[in-house]
C-alpha cells in the first residue's frame, strides 16, 4: 500500500522584537528631560551633604577659600559638646518647640471647630487668620517689637492701667525674651494651623454627629469621641511639620534679638549662622549643622514610632 506523503507546512518563526520599542522611547525621553534635574539634585543635596559632613570634621576659616581647610578629626564635635553657648541653644530650642508645637495646635483645633461650627462668615475668618502667616516675618516681627516696647509699647500700657506697677520687659528681659519670640511665631502661624484643620474637619462624615446626638452625646463628648480621633492624621502632619519648623527658626530671632539678652533666646541656627558668617569658621559651623540634623531627626524618628504604635 503506497503511503501518502502529507506536505509539511512551513513554520513561520516569529520576528524578532525590536528592543526600541515605542514605549522605551517615550521613556527615554522622559529620563532624558530629568536628567538635568536629577543631576541638580545630586550635586545640590548629595554632595553638599557630603561636604559638610567633611568640613564638620575640618577647620576652616571661610575668608581664606578651599585651600584653607584643615582636616583635624572629631575635634570640633568634642568642642561641640563642651560649648556652653550650645548647650544653652540647645535648651532654648526645646523650650520653644514647647512653646509654638503642642499649645498653638491645641489652641489652632478649637479655634477651627468654633469657626466651622458656630461661626457665620467662616470665608472671612479663614482669611482674617491666615494674612499673618502670608505676610512678611520681618514685617510681623516689627509690629510686635513695637507692641512689646517695655514703656512705650500698648501691651505694657494696658497691663499698667490695670493695676501691674512692673510689667515685663519682653524682648529685652532674659527671663522673657524666649517666650515673646515664642508668642509672635505662633500667632503668626496660627492661622495656616487653622486652615489645615478646618480642611481635615471637613472629611468627619456629618453622620456620626448625627449619631451621637441620637445617642445623646454632648458637645464636649463629640468633640473628644469624634473630632479629636478623626483628626490624627491631620494632627500628625501639623506635628511633624511644626516640630521641624521650631527647630529652624531663625528670621524673627536675628531681627529681634540676635540671641540675646545674654543668650536667653539663643538657637541652634542662629548659631551656625554666627560661627559660620560672623566668625567665618566655617568647619565649626558645619558640626553644630549635624547636631541639628541629629536632633530632627531623633524627634522626627519618636514621633513616628508613636503613631505607628497608635
Amino acid at each position: 500500500m503506497e503511503v501518502v506523503k502529507q506536505p509539511v507546512p512551513d513554520i513561520q518563526r516569529e520576528p524578532r522584537k525590536k528592543f526600541w520599542t515605542p514605549h522605551r522611547k517615550e521613556a527615554l525621553i522622559g529620563w532624558l528631560f530629568l536628567t538635568p534635574e536629577i543631576i541638580g539634585m545630586l550635586f545640590l543635596n548629595v554632595f553638599a551633604l557630603g561636604f559638610s559632613l567633611y568640613l564638620s570634621l575640618s577647620k576652616w576659616d571661610l575668608l581664606t577659600g578651599v585651600k584653607g581647610i584643615e582636616f583635624t578629626g572629631f575635634d570640633n564635635y568634642v568642642k561641640l559638646f563642651h560649648d556652653p553657648t550650645i548647650i544653652q541653644a540647645v535648651k532654648n530650642n526645646l523650650i520653644y518647640m514647647i512653646l509654638t508645637v503642642p499649645i498653638p495646635i491645641a489652641i489652632a483645633l478649637v479655634l477651627a471647630v468654633l469657626i466651622q461650627n458656630s461661626v457665620f462668615f467662616k470665608d472671612y475668618f479663614k482669611v482674617a487668620f491666615f494674612i499673618p502667616y502670608i505676610s512678611s516675618i520681618i514685617a510681623v516681627a516689627a509690629v510686635w517689637s513695637a507692641l512689646f516696647h517695655p514703656s512705650l509699647g500698648p501691651i505694657n500700657q494696658f497691663l499698667m492701667d490695670i493695676g501691674i506697677s512692673n510689667p515685663p520687659k519682653w524682648l529685652v528681659d532674659p527671663k522673657t525674651s524666649l517666650l515673646s519670640i515664642a508668642i509672635i511665631s505662633s500667632w503668626a502661624s496660627l492661622g495656616y494651623t487653622i486652615i489645615i484643620y478646618m480642611a481635615g474637619l471637613t472629611n468627619i462624615s456629618n453622620e456620626m454627629y448625627e449619631a451621637a446626638d441620637i445617642d445623646g452625646a454632648g458637645p464636649l463628648k463629640k468633640f473628644f469621641s469624634i473630632t479629636i480621633p478623626m483628626l490624627r492624621p491631620t494632627t500628625f502632619f501639623l506635628l511633624i511639620t511644626m516640630l521641624i519648623g521650631s527647630f529652624k527658626v531663625f528670621d524673627v530671632i536675628a531681627y529681634l534679638t540676635e540671641g540675646g539678652p545674654n543668650n536667653s533666646s539663643m538657637v541652634l541656627v542662629y548659631r551656625i549662622y554666627e560661627e559660620g558668617f560672623v566668625y567665618h569658621n566655617m568647619g565649626y559651623a558645619s558640626t553644630i549643622s549635624w547636631l541639628l540634623f541629629g536632633i530632627i531627626g531623633i524627634i522626627t524618628a519618636l514621633t513616628w514610632k508613636m503613631r505607628n504604635e497608635d
